[in-house]
């Protein structure tokens, strides 16, 4: 076994690899850019080196300079994490050529399944069945659209080097074709270096199934079961779990022995994925279960195949890197109670799911005293969320007996969270597991567009109102007796006489702009997660979301004024697309601008029917938040 390794990557996944290899006593080495030089994977490792700017390409992306890292530091081995470079195969030879062990799979089993197209005509020679589509050489406009209108609409249009929902997108009529097609490619280059793309029938409610295999030297291929990531959003997954409900034993072992004939076919080392999509139509039969792609890495959701397994699946991956045979038979290989874990976001559900930036002020994930949840995470109280980088701060697994359990136990634990001012996802996760369509396990990929209605926020209870008065009144804000009011104070008293009770009194607050009466006894004082940020101004928690909440004050029941048109950066980016021009007529909705940000597009579109008035950045430019991109004019 060698006795360091190095990561070559950041963030949760660092961390979740330094935890094992600690534990093994391995000595352990991180890489950072110029802006995670305070992160929490860099003060966890036994060493850190820089290799450059904040931007991936130029640090995590830069291969010579991690290999660079590598040899400064002595290390033995790189693990290179998921993302970034842990599918390249050109990083792997480098890697292999330099003396250092590589903890992945082979460089000729990564090209083999690392361009969509590619894999799926070799798992059609091993007899792994595929989605029915278009994956040829062929990249011309006249090429795909023919290929599209021969395979059906809706089509679904994938960036053949893709991954993570990027560079995918479903086009639902022919003539909205070209578009998909040319925000597809921008998205490949811009995230893999490569425009090219394939074309598949769009399952119309489809189940996203995978299996996690394990290879070794010797040539022995096994099988951890399955995991359902289901509930998506936008292509990304939210919520995965492990096994998938509905599956039965036979429909189970013909795609767990799809996959394993999948990774025998590429000679696989180490961990993958072989990622199936399921026709949920009339449930999950084996016969309308198709291949889509391999990962050839680990995956951010193995926590769950992890927890039904008892197996860790990093310190497999350590192991077998370093010669060693996979340490369990299949048959030896349990598959135990339920796991489920969310992926927490630094987003505003709010605002369209955008990236929500900035420092984390305040940061409470649940507590894992009792055991019975686990948190990953790469970030912690007073740290940075960086524009440049994924938004994920965290993932919450829990394992219980029964899928009932688990999605009780960790719809709590995202009702736990606090977070702020960066805004998250967790409120959203609550009420998406305690859907009554997911507790019965019914869900599909489509789960979340087609119940957004349900799953919009809720405004702050009549317990969180009485907490936030409570709160305010102990600060001295609000007080108990109708002869003393501070100049904040809103009490109307005791609301007449109660025999054998105290008196009900009301109070006034502001939640998020909005005036609430709230009303409560003196003798009770339930508990409040509650953040003062000033003697009348504060942040009340209540299942996961951040309500920001104040003493009434006259000049908060103000109204807020009527677009002006103006089209601003909800977040600082690049501009990469701009298919309107000065004097254009635009329609509502229209896309007038596009911005990458977080390595995703944001079409910023027409609020109203009119005609562009102005437009003040051009393809190229990089823009701060808030910036007036371009104004719309309403149409008389």
């Amino acid at each position: 076994m060698f006795k360091s390794v190095l990561v070559a990557n950041r963030g949760e996944i660092a961390c979740r690899v330094f935890r094992t290899a600690k534990r093994m006593g391995l000595r352990t080495i991180a890489v950072y850019s110029e802006a995670d030089a305070d992160a929490l994977h860099v003060r966890e490792a036994d060493e850190a080196v820089l290799i450059g700017p904040a931007p991936a390409r130029a640090s995590y992306l830069d291969a010579e300079k991690v290999l660079a890292a590598a040899k400064a530091t002595g290390a033995e081995a790189i693990h290179p994490g998921y993302g970034f470079l842990s599918e390249n195969a050109d990083f792997a030879e480098a890697v292999m050529a330099a003396g250092i062990v590589w903890i992945g799979p082979q460089p000729s089993s990564i090209r083999a399944m690392g361009l969509k197209d590619a894999a799926k005509k070799l798992m059609i020679e091993a007899g792994v069945p595929v989605t029915p589509g278009y994956q040829g050489e062929d990249q011309s406009l006249e090429t795909l659209t023919t290929e599209a209108n021969r395979i059906g609409f809706p089509v679904l249009i994938k960036a053949v080097a893709g991954g993570g929902g990027k560079g995918m997108k479903k086009v639902d009529r022919p003539e909205d074709f070209a578009d998909g097609l040319s925000s597809a490619q921008r998205e490949g280059q811009s995230s893999f270096g490569d425009p090219r793309v394939l074309i598949e029938s769009y399952i119309t409610r489809p189940r996203h199934i995978e299996v996690q295999v394990f290879g070794d030297s010797y040539g022995n291929v096994v099988h951890l079961y399955e995991r359902d990531c289901s509930l998506q959003r936008r292509h990304q997954k939210v919520i995965e779990e492990a096994p998938a409900p509905g599956m039965d034993a036979a429909t189970r072992e013909a795609v767990t022995a799809a996959a394993v004939r999948a990774a025998q076919a590429v000679n696989y080392q180490g961990a993958g994925t072989i990622e199936f999509i399921a026709d949920a139509s009339d449930g999950l039969k084996a016969d309308r279960i198709w291949f889509m792609e391999m990962n050839t890495r680990l995956q951010v959701e193995h926590p769950v195949t992890e927890s039904i397994t008892g197996v860790d699946l990093v310190e497999w991956q350590l192991r077998v890197a370093a010669g060693e045979p996979i340490p369990l038979k299949q048959e030896d290989i349990p598959m135990k109670g339920w796991a489920m874990e969310a992926r927490l976001y630094a987003e505003d559900p709010a605002n369209g799911f955008l990236p929500s930036i900035g420092r984390l002020e305040h940061f409470v994930l649940p507590s894992q005293d009792f055991g019975d949840i686990r948190v990953d995470t790469g970030v912690e109280q007073g740290g940075e969320v960086s524009q440049f980088y994924d938004p994920m701060i965290a993932k919450l697994i829990v394992h219980e007996d029964s899928r009932e359990a688990a999605a009780e136990r960790l719809a709590d634990a995202c009702g736990e969270v606090e977070v702020w001012p960066v805004k998250t996802n967790a409120g959203f996760l609550k009420r998406c597991l305690e859907h009554p369509r997911f507790v019965a396990g019914d869900v599909d990929t489509g789960f979340i567009a087609a119940e957004d209605e349900g799953l919009k926020a809720q405004p702050l209870s009549e317990f969180g109102l009485e907490s936030v008065a409570r709160a305010l009144r102990t600060r001295g804000v609000f007080t108990m007796s109708e002869d003393h009011f501070s100049p904040w104070d809103a009490w109307n008293g005791p609301q007449g006489l109660r025999l054998n009770r105290a008196a009900e009194t009301h109070q006034t607050v502001v939640v998020d702009g909005q005036t609430h009466r709230a009303s409560m006894t003196p003798d009770e004082y339930p508990p409040a997660p509650y953040l003062p940020l000033t003697d009348h101004k504060g942040i009340y928690f209540e299942g996961g979301v951040a309500f920001a909440v104040s003493a009434f004050r006259q000049a908060d029941a103000s109204g807020g004024s009527i677009s002006d048109g103006g089209l601003r950066a909800p977040m600082p980016g690049k501009i990469v697309a701009a298919p309107a021009k000065a004097g254009d007529v635009v329609t509502k909705g229209q896309p007038v601008v596009v911005l990458e940000a977080m390595k995703m597009e944001h079409a910023l579109t027409a609020p109203f029917d009119g005609v562009v008035e102005s437009l003040s950045a051009a393809v190229g430019d990089q823009v701060v938040e808030g910036a007036v991109l371009a104004v719309v004019k309403a149409s008389t």
